[in-house]
């Protein structure tokens, strides 16, 4: 994705904004894409010039569930709320989502950031099945308890 200047956004959006051109002829002018016209003038009408300026955020998972709230709630897209609450990338609420309805432990609900030093991609854990102990190492409970469930197992 090519990364373009506060001054050649300004410019695009006040072109929209003057009523002469529409979207698409903007969009096809320049050589951008109209999705991303469109973020563009909806961030400036919220936020003016710094709507439209590169920046790297971290935001609390405060501030994440009110977004994701007020998606629900009001029906907005991402897009919607990007511009809104003037966070840049539109695949972060996308990413924040998906943690919202399932964080690594099963639970729904949450939003936690990670911790220092966590990376963010991790490899899943591989289960390996677990290699029982020597059977004269193991207690007579044990052994016992194997073998009830090994009857049960083959009961059904």
């Amino acid at each position: 994705m090519a990364k373009y200047d506060v001054q050649f956004k300004v410019k695009l959006v006040k072109e929209y904004l003057s009523g002469n051109s529409g979207y698409r002829l903007i969009a096809d002018t320049y050589r951008v894409d109209i999705s991303q016209l469109r973020y563009w003038v909806a961030s400036y009408q919220h936020h003016g010039v710094s709507g439209l300026e590169n920046k790297r955020a971290t935001y609390s998972a405060e501030f994440k569930q009110q977004v994701l709230q007020r998606i629900e709630r009001e029906g907005l897209s991402d897009r919607q709320a990007a511009a809104l609450y003037n966070i840049r990338s539109i695949g972060t609420i996308g990413k924040w989502r998906r943690q919202y309805n399932t964080d690594e432990s099963g639970e729904s609900g949450v939003l936690k950031p990670p911790h220092k030093g966590e990376t963010q991609m991790q490899m899943p854990k591989q289960h390996l099945p677990k290699v029982p102990a020597p059977d004269e190492t193991r207690t007579q409970k044990e052994l016992l308890d194997e073998l009830a469930y090994l009857r049960a197992e083959n009961a059904t």
